[in-house]
């Protein structure tokens, strides 16, 4: 039998720590001495050392104590805790991380940057949510669009915090996040396309429907670095304005089309700061932009042969 300073000296702990444990039931006493001072049986020392690596995970005394009441089981129920402290740990360490390159940020620019730099980040979570990006699409899109569609848009349009991210794209999200925090009505005609104004009679349904099929051609092409071009993408792109309006593809229409399609500076920055956030992959902008280039190289190549045929 051990006293309490003898086992804390066999297990390489302080007395204080092995106190500590038996008053909370984790490590059970084998009797009292005639002084009333506590005695320990030779597996109090394994038990001892269990609790000590236990604790080094940083699990938390009750989890230890689930642990060591299913000694019989223990490789299920510490399955169990750890799976449920990786989940916790998680979020903790994404936060870090964001924290992380935001001190980067802030450390690595010129001392004249820093305060913008500092209100920009002062804006956001860490790590931040994407609940301000997705309500300001949920406003932009018209409220007659099918939900099915509105969702994926959504998801398409607003980027996902990366979970180790550099600096840059610290700084490109707190851009994105301060953009459309800017503007109070995202639904406000001064920034809504065509499309969406009920007076020009688009079935939207069936616009988004086509555009959600002309974007996974081209972005394929935009994956490929191929410039933009005639072909079933743009062919598709057409046909979608064409048909949500109930007409026919024809050269004319193409050519209107070109002239509505004008890209707008404010939407334009929101694209380019999402690609700054989420990487390589064609953002939905990128693939808005190509087959809007492929469009006018059309028209242009259509106007070009006109002047030379009279």
């Amino acid at each position: 039998m051990w006293s309490i300073g003898e086992l804390a000296e066999q297990a390489g702990v302080t007395v204080k720590t092995v106190r500590f444990y038996s008053d909370r039931g984790l490590l059970p006493e084998a009797a009292r001495s005639a002084g009333g001072h506590r005695r320990y049986g030779p597996e109090a020392l394994d038990r001892l050392r269990l609790i000590r690596s236990l604790r080094t995970l940083d699990l938390p005394v009750p989890d230890v104590g689930r642990v060591l009441e299913r000694e019989d089981a223990l490789g299920d129920v510490l399955e169990d805790v750890v799976a449920g402290q990786l989940r916790e740990l998680g979020p903790r360490l994404a936060a870090l991380r964001w924290r992380e390159a935001a001190l980067h940020l802030l450390r690595d620019c010129a001392p004249e940057e820093r305060p913008e730099r500092l209100r920009l980040l002062g804006s956001v979570t860490a790590p931040p949510s994407t609940a301000v990006p997705a309500r300001f699409w949920r406003s932009w899109l018209p409220a007659r669009l099918p939900a099915r569609l509105a969702s994926a848009i959504v998801d398409e349009s607003v980027p996902q915090p990366p979970a180790d991210p550099t600096p840059a794209q610290v700084l490109a999200f707190a851009r994105l996040h301060a953009l459309v925090t800017a503007i109070p009505r995202p639904d406000a005609d001064y920034c809504q396309p065509a499309a969406h104004r009920p007076e020009l009679g688009y079935h939207l349904g069936v616009l988004y429907d086509g555009l959600t099929e002309a974007a996974a051609l081209a972005a394929s092409a935009l994956r490929a670095r191929r410039a933009p071009h005639e072909g079933e993408a743009l062919d598709c792109f057409v046909a979608a304005h064409a048909r949500a309006r109930g007409l026919r593809d024809t050269p004319a229409f193409r050519h209107r089309l070109g002239h509505q399609l004008a890209a707008d500076p404010y939407i334009a920055r929101y694209w380019q700061l999402h690609a700054e956030v989420s990487g390589p992959e064609p953002t939905l902008g990128a693939v808005h932009d190509w087959l809007r280039a492929a469009l006018d190289t059309q028209a242009a190549r259509t106007e070009g042969q006109l002047r030379c045929c009279p």
